[in-house]
């Protein structure tokens, strides 16, 4: 354990450092805010990974492949699509987009220029509903990084928490953007191999007759169950769909976008988010599939077969390495979220309510309040351990960014037409239609709350925006 705690309390001062030497690089707002668009294509692209999938590609994703079967692998084939086309057909329109319209830091701010408001409606729609859903999400983050700590050291769930929570804070707090996205660009490479680096021991484990015999007992009960006719194939891919369908409406990764060196350096980095995330994901999903085969029925907690297997196969210094990968995941999501709240704050409530002339240190000065607040309020809320799976959490809030910002990102940058009151109604119907539908644990069908509020929210900004050119014609 000795071993383990060492390479835990490597990997966590690195992080830290990351965060101070960025600390010393920051001196505007647009370095804290966007790093003033000068992100290298490869740390946009596995920043930009790590920051999405997260601790529900480890933890997550191999769980439910532990407990449910293969089913959960549609969930790999949608935000694998997700991914592909969110970095073709959003990533190129929207750096130009915003840089073009007054250099537009964040997603609030580039709406309000795209649609040229008169009102600060829409602005301040867009922070609510951002502020809204980010807390959840950080909240949901802090409480599997917690987890995590007290499954491998055996630490008290609240003191795990906390410690987390400074390790978190302090370097985003410090280093704002640029720490961020280097510390996830790291991280993403920590995740990767982690997952990598355990699918290959399994299969040379799995290399022998007796483990095959096992193996291949394990593999004829894991069925694709759950999409057979009978069960509602149909309405099951539709829900799996909105893993594909939420990508475009993640500010989290939208702001990768924003941030890409040059428009040329876009294609770089879709080619490498591609390869990154497939290794990542086909990897996580040998680990469950073969993790299952492993362990058989042996764990309490399914999303935790990969600690488990780390434990069981390395040397506890590497395992540690390996288990910090988890937590890399989990924070990459979580500094990420937290530096968007930070800004949206700073850049779309206090300088358009408050001081709209303020100088970039008292800016950065609100920014960094504005984490720290935001922090507590999801420390706050994970304090009481959810007997939700980290997968559930995920999906509440990530489902719930997808249909408020989704139908409004896509039709911004492809219709010229659309109107500023339809942005602002389909970001709320969008939302409320996710909530609703999440609380209500699959409304009408089970089915993934992101899919009606997308479908919902684009009819009304269709709907709003035809009726709009109506009006004026007449």
């Amino acid at each position: 354990m000795n071993y383990t705690y060492s390479a835990f309390a490597i990997y966590l001062l690195a992080m830290l450092g990351i965060g101070y030497y960025f600390y010393r690089k920051t001196n505007t707002s647009s370095d804290y805010i966007l790093g003033s668009r000068n992100l290298p294509p490869s740390v946009a692209a596995l920043s930009s990974g790590a920051s999405d999938l997260s601790g529900w590609a480890l933890m997550g994703l191999p769980g439910a492949l532990f407990a449910s079967g293969l089913s959960a692998v549609w969930i790999v084939v949608f935000t694998l699509m997700g991914v592909y086309l969110n970095w073709k057909l959003v990533a190129p329109k929207l750096r130009v987009a915003t840089e073009q319209l007054d250099n537009s830091q964040t997603i609030p701010e580039y709406l309000k220029n795209r649609f040229k408001a008169d009102t600060k409606t829409l602005q301040l729609t867009a922070s609510l509903v951002m502020l809204l859903f980010f807390t959840l999400y950080v909240a949901a983050g802090l409480s599997g990084g917690a987890v995590l700590f007290e499954k491998v050291f055996n630490i008290n769930y609240h003191l795990a928490l906390l410690i987390g929570g400074f390790v978190i804070v302090s370097y985003t707090f410090m280093g704002g953007y640029l720490a961020v996205c280097w510390t996830d660009f790291f991280q993403g490479i920590m995740m990767s191999l982690s997952l990598l680096i355990t699918a290959l021991c399994l299969f040379f484990i799995f290399n022998t007759p007796q483990m095959s015999h096992e193996l291949s007992q394990v593999l004829s009960k894991l069925t694709l169950k759950k999409l057979e006719p009978s069960d509602g194939w149909l309405f099951g891919l539709i829900s799996l769909s909105g893993w594909c369908i939420g990508y475009v409406g993640q500010p989290h990764v939208l702001v990768r976008f924003m941030s890409v060196r040059t428009l040329k350096d876009v294609a770089v980095s879709r080619k490498i988010a591609m390869i990154w995330s497939v290794v990542t994901m086909i990897s996580a999903v040998v680990v469950g599939v073969l993790g299952t085969a492993y362990f058989g029925k042996g764990l309490s907690n399914p999303e935790t077969v990969f600690i488990a297997l780390a434990q069981a196969f390395y040397h506890p210094f590497v395992a540690g390495i390996i288990i910090a990968g988890i937590l890399a995941a989990i924070m990459s999501t979580i500094d990420s979220q937290l530096l968007i709240c930070s800004t949206t704050i700073s850049e779309d409530l206090y300088k358009t309510y408050f001081r709209k002339n303020a100088k970039d240190k008292e800016v950065i000065l609100v920014a960094r309040i504005g984490l720290l607040i935001v922090a507590l309020i999801g420390l706050a809320l994970a304090f009481n351990k959810a007997d939700r799976t980290l997968l559930s959490m995920v999906a509440f809030a990530w489902g719930g960014f997808g249909a408020a910002f989704g139908p409004v990102i896509i039709f911004s940058l492809f219709w010229q037409s659309m109107t500023c009151q339809a942005a602002i109604w389909g970001m709320v119907i969008g939302a409320l239609i996710s909530l609703t539908w999440e609380v209500l644990e699959g409304g009408i069908f089970d089915m993934f709350g992101v899919v009606p509020g997308f479908i919902g929210a684009s009819m009304i900004i269709v709907l709003i925006t035809l009726l709009s050119k109506y009006r004026v014609k007449h």
